[in-house]
């Protein structure tokens, strides 16, 4: 069955984001918002100027969308309503300020955040729950 891209939204929310708190959802919805958007680097070229489904589903980019030995995935989610709020709340063009032009976030599984995202391609903005939000560096726009 093919989802929505409201549905993949708050599936992908729920995977990355679920246990994080309304905080940690909008923090997780907003890095993608920042990468449908983006004016330059690989983002801008992936969302071809706005396109959702193509920022979730870019290869290599989510670990909620890799399917082969991840249980946890995307097709295996079943959103509730929190879930849906925050995509459609993310999709009105709302984005949290605690995360602010961030375009990568993971779990270091530490208390600390490496001050650069492994590439070097993003320099840590702000932790919020389990997750580190990075925002882009100059090194980015070649990307």
């Amino acid at each position: 069955m093919a989802f929505t891209d409201r549905e993949l939204f708050a599936r992908l929310i729920q995977c990355e984001a679920g246990g994080e708190g309304i905080e940690g959802m909008r923090a997780v919805a907003s890095v993608v918002m920042n990468r449908v958007y983006a004016q330059n680097g690989e983002f801008a070229r992936v969302s071809n100027g706005g396109n959702v489904r193509a920022i979730i589903l870019q290869k290599g980019q989510f670990t909620c969308t890799r399917t082969e030995n991840n249980k946890q995935n995307i097709y295996n989610m079943n959103p509730t309503d929190i879930h849906y709020e925050v995509a459609d709340w993310a999709l009105a063009g709302n984005t949290s300020s605690a995360v602010g032009n961030s375009l990568f976030f993971f779990n270091p599984f530490s208390s600390q955040c490496p001050n650069y995202f492994p590439t070097n391609v993003g320099i840590i903005y702000n932790k919020i729950g389990k997750h580190c939000f990075y925002a882009p560096t100059e090194a980015y726009k070649n990307t």
